[in-house]
C-alpha cells in the first residue's frame, strides 16, 4: 500500500506535508481544472522522465495553461524531492491547477498564478507470483468526454467506472466506446492473438501511457510483432491473452472477462516473457542511468 512521505513541493517551497495547504478557491478544488503526472522511480532512477514531461506539456497545451517550469527546473524539483524523501521504489506525483481566483468563475484568467504541487509516494513493487495469478474484469460503456488524452485531475467518471467494477466483484473494467476498446479505468489495454501484440492507437479516446509505449518498444526489440489498431469489443472474446498496463500496475494479465476465462484462464506465455523483459529493463535502469542533476 502506498503512502506519502513528509516533505512535499508546493509553489516553489519544500515543506512538511502537514504545513502544505491551498485556497478553497483553487480551481483544481472547485472544478478539477488541472492536470497531473505520476513518474515511477526505481532505486533512485526516474522511469522515462522525458516522456512524462512531454505528456505533461501536451496536457497543459490542451487546456491552454503555460508550463510553470522548464525541463531543467522540473528535473531539479524531482531530484530535490527524492533527496528529501529517500527510499527504493517510489513515485513522484505532480499536479498543476489553474490557481485560485477571487471568485468562482468558469472563465480562465491567464494572469493568475497556477498552483504547483508534487509529492513522493512510496510504492510496493509488484509481487510477480501474486500478479501472475491474474485479475478479473468486466466491460463497461465508456461514457467519458472526448478528450481522454489529457491527464486531467477531473477523474469522477473514472471513479464511477471503477466503482462499477467493484460493485460487480471484479478488479477492474475495460471501457468500450461504439463497440471498440479504448482503455481501462487507469490503464492501457493489450491483447495477444496468434502471437501478435495488439493495442488501440493513441488519440483523444485514450491516454497515451508511458508504460504502454515502453511495452511496445520492448516487444519490438525482442521480435514480438506489434499492431497499433482499433480493437473491436468482440475480439476480446477470442484473445489468447489480455493485459492492462500502467506505471504503478506495470503489466497485469486478465484471466477472466465478464465471467468467462481468457485463453486458458491463466497468465499466458507471452505475458511471462514480457514481464521478464520488463523486470530486466527496470534493473538496467537501476544499474546504468542516473537521476538528472539539480
Amino acid at each position: 500500500m502506498s503512502k506519502t512521505t513528509n516533505t512535499v513541493y508546493l509553489n516553489g517551497q519544500f515543506l512538511p506535508i502537514e504545513q502544505a495547504s491551498i485556497s478553497v478557491m483553487d480551481r483544481g478544488f472547485l472544478f478539477g481544472d488541472g492536470v497531473y503526472e505520476v513518474v515511477p522511480v526505481f532505486g533512485n532512477k526516474l522511469l522515462r522522465p522525458e516522456g512524462h514531461l512531454k505528456r505533461l506539456q501536451n496536457s497543459l497545451d490542451r487546456i491552454s495553461l503555460d508550463n510553470p517550469h522548464t525541463v531543467t527546473e522540473w528535473q531539479a524539483v524531482f531530484a530535490n524531492l527524492l533527496d528529501h524523501n529517500p527510499g527504493d521504489d517510489r513515485a513522484i506525483y505532480l499536479q498543476i491547477s489553474r490557481g485560485a481566483y477571487a471568485r468562482r468563475d468558469l472563465r480562465a484568467n491567464q494572469d493568475c498564478a497556477p498552483t504547483i504541487f508534487a509529492m513522493v509516494l512510496h510504492v510496493t513493487p509488484p509481487d510477480i507470483d501474486v500478479l501472475s495469478a491474474g485479475i478479473s474484469v468486466i466491460t463497461v460503456d465508456d461514457f467519458r468526454w472526448n478528450a481522454c488524452d489529457i491527464k486531467s485531475t477531473s477523474l469522477v467518471a473514472n471513479v464511477m467506472l471503477k466503482q462499477q467494477a467493484a460493485d460487480a466483484g471484479v478488479d477492474d473494467a475495460i471501457l468500450i466506446r461504439e463497440d471498440h476498446v479504448t482503455e481501462g479505468t487507469a490503464s492501457n489495454i493489450f491483447l495477444i492473438r496468434d502471437g501478435v501484440l495488439i493495442t488501440p492507437p493513441t488519440g483523444h479516446q485514450l491516454l497515451p501511457g508511458i508504460t504502454r509505449d515502453l511495452v511496445i518498444e520492448i516487444a519490438k526489440n525482442n521480435a514480438i510483432i506489434v499492431e497499433e489498431r482499433e480493437i473491436k469489443e468482440i475480439e476480446l472474446q477470442d484473445a489468447d491473452e489480455i493485459w492492462m498496463t500502467s506505471s504503478t500496475r506495470e503489466i497485469a494479465p486478465v484471466i477472466n472477462l465478464n465471467g468467462q476465462a481468457v485463453g486458458r484462464g491463466v497468465a499466458g506465455s507471452v505475458w511471462k516473457r514480457m514481464m521478464d523483459l520488463y523486470q530486466q529493463y527496470k534493473q538496467h535502469l537501476r544499474d546504468n542511468e542516473a537521476v538528472p542533476p539539480e
